[in-house]
């Protein structure tokens, strides 16, 4: 099996010519690009790092940061991207957690960074000053690695607790990149938008899927719609791979109606559930060929596939090319306690797969709590209906328990996601001395949209427990910076509420 770094000269051999990334006035074809690479990884050299040491960055998603990810697979290094928002104390817990060597960092991210490295005992380098670019070009070196070997350490988001660190081998990596191929139905030389981010599970598998087919990553360093959409149009983007946030934000851009979107052909979303309405216009807007719900994790990447998602609303579809499932009882924690088609349980993934991790950085307390007898218990819960296929109904700490029945806030907020006109929703519990929980929606404002609308809504489709008891509108919800929702700040009520649009208290 190769490593990631024979498979990236590879690509050079066979698709050189072809440009391989894009970032503003910077066009490099795989040739050139892997002199770039050849450089940085002598440079790395001479800083004396090699197989085994962790490299960690705090970078935005560039063609610098792409590179320095390809020179740490030739290295052998273990690169360790991190938010590059994160603050000089989280920096500080990364670095000492993963016994770093190096920290690369930008303007945007030198402030923290310096002091963390200084505090850790470590070199900081600015990847701006380090100017890749005029670094004379370089041989890519033979690789200092195997498919066993550690390829790269994400970190969990630390929802609760500090962050967990999240080895992958090299042959873990490609096989994942390889199924994203396969199961998103990639051609040779398609287009992709670089802009989830470079430290999180998204972004590292664009970049590896593009250049497994000769395909160009197109790097948007923070996403700004109206540039994403410019982007689009002018580089011939082919497939887009985003979290719904994002899609979001494209769809109700006042570009977008001026901006030609036909060359995107295929769809993929991840990372949070996608809610009904927002599937419907995006299908209606895109055409795409193929339109793919991908529900995974950093652990284990790809759980299940779903190739049509408007087909069926809410699912998430079958196991993966490289995966089983299972629902059991989640209080258990047995992967033969298995739960009957409809019944709602834990979500499990064979930690066997080819695409699987094996176990937490310094961490037997996450992997107590997540690894049982061969199998990664995910937090999540669902179900599968008749049909055999899988629907996530939200984690087991987000279910809504109001007067004995359970409600999940992701069935709720596709329902109310139908509501022409509706903003973006999100629906948590919130304590109450009589029901125990109730259900409770916060609603991003839009023209023409009141509570008494969503309330009528609610009423014509959904059973009296699962109607939201309070409506509250803000001016925008709490995410992460890859957009996922923040249930725990709207519990906590760490939000602002709008002026404009009173909330809602219903009997």
């Amino acid at each position: 099996m190769f490593d990631l770094a024979t498979s990236f000269q590879a690509s050079v051999e066979r698709d050189g010519s072809r440009i391989a990334i894009v970032d503003g006035d910077t066009r490099l074809s795989y040739v050139d690009w892997s002199g770039r690479i050849g450089a940085l990884a002598g440079w790395l050299t001479a800083q004396g790092i090699g197989r085994g040491d962790h490299v960690v960055t705090a970078l935005q998603n560039s063609w610098e940061a792409a590179t320095l990810h390809w020179a740490c697979q030739f290295t052998g290094a273990i690169v360790t991207p991190i938010n590059w928002r994160a603050t000089s104390e989280e920096l500080g817990y990364v670095l000492s957690d993963s016994a770093a060597r190096l920290l690369l960092c930008e303007p945007v991210s030198e402030s923290g960074a310096q002091e963390a490295a200084a505090a850790a005992g470590i070199t900081c380098f600015d990847i701006e000053v380090l100017d890749i670019a005029a670094m004379p070009a370089a041989p890519l070196p033979r690789t200092a690695s195997g498919p066993e070997d550690i390829s790269l350490m994400l970190y969990t988001s630390g929802t609760t607790g500090r962050p967990k660190g999240v080895p992958r081998r090299h042959r873990a990596e490609r096989a994942a990149a390889v199924a994203h191929v396969a199961q998103n139905t990639y051609r040779h030389g398609e287009v992709t938008l670089g802009v989830m981010p470079l430290y999180h599970t998204m972004g590292v598998r664009s970049l590896l899927a593009m250049s497994l087919i000769g395909g160009s990553f197109i790097c948007l360093r923070r996403f700004d719609v109206a540039e994403a959409l410019r982007l689009i149009a002018t580089e011939g983007v082919s497939c887009l791979y985003l979290v719904p946030t994002l899609y979001h934000a494209m769809l109700e851009s006042p570009e977008l109606p001026k901006t030609d979107i036909s060359s995107v052909r295929l769809l993929g979303f991840a990372g949070a559930s996608m809610s009904d309405g927002l599937l419907k216009r995006l299908e209606q807007t895109f055409q795409p060929d193929l339109f793919v719900n991908h529900y995974g994790s950093s652990e284990v990447y790809t759980f299940t596939i779903h190739q049509n998602a408007p087909s069926k609303p809410g699912s998430a579809g079958r196991a993966a090319l490289n995966q089983r499932i299972r629902i059991v009882d989640p209080a258990a924690k047995d992967p033969d306690a298995l739960c009957p088609a409809g019944q709602e349980g834990e979500i499990i993934a064979d930690l066997a797969g080819d695409e699987a991790f094996e176990g937490y950085w310094n961490r037997p307390d996450g992997d107590a709590k997540s690894l049982h007898g061969g199998w990664y218990f995910t937090g999540d819960m669902g179900r599968f209906d008749a049909d055999g296929d899988l629907f996530v109904t939200g984690r087991t700490d987000d279910m809504i328990i109001t007067g004995g029945e359970n409600v999940s806030p992701v069935e709720v907020e596709s329902y109310l996601s139908l509501l022409d006109g509706i903003g973006d929703v999100a629906v948590v519990g919130l304590l109450d001395e009589r029901w125990g929980q109730i259900v409770a929606a916060f609603v991003e404002p839009t023209p023409g949209m009141t509570a008494e609308r969503i309330e009528a809504h609610a009423r014509a489709g959904l059973p009296s427990h699962k109607r939201p008891r309070r409506i509250v509108f803000v001016t925008e919800l709490p995410k992460s910076p890859v957009g996922k929702l923040l249930r725990r700040k709207l519990v906590a009520g760490d939000y602002t509420k709008t002026e404009t649009c009173p909330e809602s208290q219903a009997s």
